[in-house]
């Protein structure tokens, strides 16, 4: 018997913590995090504990797919790798001639090891790419810009050291990043506070020390008292303010009539409890961390309470700061060189995005887009048309709202691809699947991480396929070499490696041992005179020149949040930390300790409607129905329901995810429409239900 252990990137969400593999004769044995990494101790999640559930699972592609029936019928006729690739390359080679390269676009879920594909998209020549962040971070990424004109990855989360640490659109202990997790409990037992707004009671908040059962919608008029408080009892970090925050007056006039008694009005946290926080928080401060979010795309104003926790965080003097949001540093910063990137190789495309970002919105960034308006503009053809599409490890129809609305808005692309590990609603809606490779049987091009230590790191195959799939660069790397690109057209994932290294100084051996290569001896944190935003003055801006040139207020006046009718619930949906939205729930580990969603509704209102914990209940919107059981408790807020979003899936294909719980995006009647116009994304929770007994 022949044992190996192999340094790689966990893929089952999009953390991709780092890991050790165990391997005996080409199976993997064992998955651990990365012992070369501290704050890993050894560790993974469930999830990530999972991978091997991912790859001995037969319920996934297994072979390239060319649809042979009408989309979404499942007939499909089975496809050798160059068939498939010659049957998509034509057809995008076609749409390229006839309406130019602008009519194909891609999608993927973000991450790190994105230049290669996004390489193959500037060689064609489309501007249009776009990630799935308008239905995630897309209001953070746009709030940190509009007031330090670096994005929200510009900082770290020191919570290691930090004294007090708040979550708010953050379930750190269930959307899980092991190294977070793991330095947030050691900072615990060393003392720091943890405390929690949220509209129920989730594993976080069982573990806060103070948590804050908010009213569903009413999160920026809390924050807006909370700048009140700050600023109205000056516990606000004078030296901070006065060097690095610009408009600073204009934040005080606008915030005077948001006292804690009229926020607790609006949101029902007692207006002492809200001052106790804010005094919490001051005797922490700097070392503080106000999280400004993963999952933002709730509400029409989530811009704004995105960017009201940022200035929180700037107020108390937190930028820069050991334990609160330190700056990091990229590879130039410590003197290195970075990985060499393959969208050099093209000129950036000229043509305007068809999602308008960048001439239509002009105070959106254009990096990722917004993937609700690319979907608008495939049906109406405007700017121009959209006829080509691949959606690379993404899955729309689980993600967006209103899956049948969006089926409609694709009517109209000549080729839809789906490149994916395992089966989904958009994968079954396709023309071609192209299967890719599980996280454990492929490789993946170097990264850069850029942290108060910058590393590059790199995913190594531990063992090989077990069906007739292939890693992401062969599949850009066979289309390429079709579509006269011989700059992408690698024969080797070392010779994509020797590449991305050239002139580093660091070499693909140097990985072998950790799977990582630090680029600095130690972490550094900038010193206070150091930080330097990037806006026009330099400065931290409250009044941001590019949100009001395009009529977008930098301060805007609240607006109370929406009633449910009689007898209504206003939808909310998170994570858990047994899955990654809908692309584990048939995982066959994972699927065992967690098979279906369930309806968590208050107990008094679940009383006035008859029904009791374990009951089945039918959830309602305009018509539609779905069942699911119901989870009655206190720890929810009486006007919400809420379920683990994932669930509801109707293929046959997934036999044991099949018809297990309920689908909470299909409840979104004109969800594609209702979306956050100062930060872009999708308002997910801007939608009511009525809820009976069965």
């Amino acid at each position: 018997m022949t044992k190996h252990s192999v340094y790689s990137v966990c893929g089952m969400c999009t953390v991709r913590c780092p890991i050790k593999v165990e391997v005996s004769n080409g199976h993997v044995d064992f998955i651990a995090g990365n012992p070369f990494v501290p704050a890993m101790k050894g560790a993974v999640c469930p999830r990530g504990a999972a991978g091997t559930g991912l790859i001995y699972d037969s319920e996934r592609p297994q072979t390239p797919l060319i649809r042979e029936g009408k989309r979404g019928e499942g007939k499909w006729k089975k496809a050798t790798w160059d068939e498939a690739l010659d049957y998509v390359a034509d057809k995008l080679n076609k749409i390229k001639n006839k309406y130019g390269a602008r009519s194909i676009a891609f999608t993927d879920r973000g991450g790190p090891f994105r230049d290669f594909h996004r390489a193959f998209l500037r060689g064609l020549g489309t501007p249009n790419y776009n990630n799935h962040d308008s239905s995630c971070a897309r209001n953070v990424q746009h709030a940190a810009l509009s007031l330090t004109g670096m994005g929200r990855k510009a900082v770290a989360y020191d919570l290691k050291n930090s004294k007090h640490v708040v979550l708010q659109f953050r379930n750190i202990f269930e959307a899980i990043n092991v190294q977070e997790v793991n330095n947030l409990m050691d900072a615990m037992e060393n003392g720091c506070r943890l405390s929690v707004i949220d509209i129920r009671s989730n594993v976080s908040a069982y573990k806060a020390h103070n948590f804050m059962k908010i009213r569903p919608g009413t999160d920026y008029a809390f924050n807006l008292a909370v700048i009140h408080e700050i600023i109205s009892t000056r516990v606000f970090d004078p030296k901070f303010v006065q060097k690095h925050i610009e408009g600073f007056k204009a934040l005080e006039e606008f915030v005077a009539r948001y006292t804690p008694e009229w926020a607790q009005e609006e949101t029902g946290i007692s207006a002492d409890q809200l001052r106790a926080f804010v005094k919490e928080l001051a005797q922490a401060a700097p070392a503080v961390i106000w999280h400004p979010g993963w999952m933002a795309a709730r509400y029409t104003d989530s811009f704004y309470i995105c960017r009201s926790i940022y200035i929180i965080n700037a107020l108390l003097g937190t930028y820069g700061a050991k334990g609160g949001l330190p700056f990091v540093r990229k590879p130039g910063d410590v003197g290195r060189k970075d990985l060499k990137s393959f969208m050099d190789l093209y000129p950036k495309p000229s043509e305007k995005r068809a999602d308008g970002v960048g001439w239509k919105y002009k105070h959106f960034e254009e990096g990722p887009g917004l993937a609700h308006l690319l979907y608008e503009a495939m049906e109406s053809q405007e700017p121009y048309p959209v006829k080509g599409y691949i959606a690379f490890r993404h899955d729309p129809l689980t993600g967006y709202p209103e899956p049948d609305r969006l089926k409609k808005m694709w009517d109209k692309l000549e080729l839809l691809v789906s490149v994916t590990f395992s089966w989904s609603d958009t994968a079954w809606h396709s023309d071609v699947i192209l299967p890719l490779s599980p996280y454990l049987e492929r490789e993946s091009i170097i990264a850069t991480k850029n942290a108060l230590k910058p590393q590059f790191f790199v995913r190594h195959r531990a063992v090989a396929p077990c069906y007739d799939t292939k890693a992401d660069w062969e599949i850009i790397s066979g289309l390429a070499r079709r579509m006269n690109l011989p700059e992408l057209a690698f024969d080797s994932i070392e010779d994509i490696w020797n590449f991305q290294l050239k002139d580093t100084g660091v070499h693909i051996s140097d990985f072998d041992k950790t799977g990582m290569v630090d680029l600095a001896s130690a972490p550094r944190y900038l010193d206070f005179d150091e930080i330097k935003f990037k806006t026009p003055s330099g400065k931290f801006e409250i009044i941001s020149k590019k949100l009001e040139d395009n009529k977008i207020p930098s301060l805007k006046p609240y607006v109370s949040a929406k009633n449910p009718g009689k007898d209504q619930f206003r939808l909310t949906f998170g994570r858990c930390a047994l899955h990654t939205q809908g692309h584990t729930v048939n995982n066959p580990m994972l699927f065992e300790q967690m098979p279906e969603n369930v309806l968590w509704i208050h107990t008094q209102r679940a009383s006035a409607l008859g029904i009791l914990d374990g009951d089945t209940v039918n959830v309602t919107q305009n018509n539609y129905t779905e069942s699911i059981k119901a989870k009655v408790t206190d720890f929810i807020h009486p006007e919400a329901v809420f379920v683990i979003h994932g669930f509801g899936h109707r293929l046959n294909v997934e036999s044991r995810a099949f018809n297990k719980g309920l689908a909470d995006n299909k409840f979104m009647a004109g969800g594609m429409k209702i979306w956050d116009q100062a930060g872009g994304a999708i308002a997910y929770q801007e939608h009511f239900v009525s809820v009976k007994k069965a």
